[in-house]
């Protein structure tokens, strides 16, 4: 079951240069930082105010996040939103009409098991479903 937000994904082409100018708008101290290898993309998260803000830059050409800056530039690609069970909601959301960028889930960022919707069936925004694992940290 969908629970609430997870994170904001802002798609950005310097990592390092985003993460300087998050650090001096926001006084961030620390990010937490990582790669999937699976999506292709290497994060860095802080959180303000509550709310997790995930910088996320590609790590290869054919990452789908190089393919969104090359059309789009650099800006919100996602809204994240925390479940208790992605492949359960995923079975329900698809018999509902909504059409799924991943029909199972992924592994993602934080430990957690992902999964997009495509934005056509969702107002033109993409939407990730993340269930934390047991492991999971969103820090």
């Amino acid at each position: 079951m969908i629970s609430g937000v997870n994170h904001l994904g802002i798609a950005v082409r310097d990592l390092e240069a985003s993460m300087e100018l998050y650090r001096s708008i926001f006084r961030v101290e620390t990010f937490h930082r990582e790669r999937v290898e699976e999506q292709k993309v290497e994060i860095a998260s802080f959180s303000v105010g509550g709310v997790l803000l995930e910088l996320t830059a590609p790590t290869s050409e054919d990452s789908p996040i190089a393919k969104f800056l090359e059309k789009r530039g650099e800006g919100i690609h996602h809204v994240a939103f925390t479940t208790d069970a992605v492949s359960a909601d995923l079975e329900r959301l698809a018999g509902d009409g909504v059409q799924l960028i991943n029909k199972t889930p992924q592994r993602g960022a934080h430990d957690m098991l992902i999964a997009f919707l495509h934005p056509k069936s969702t107002g033109g925004v993409l939407m990730e479903l993340c269930e934390p694992q047991k492991t999971s940290q969103t820090s």
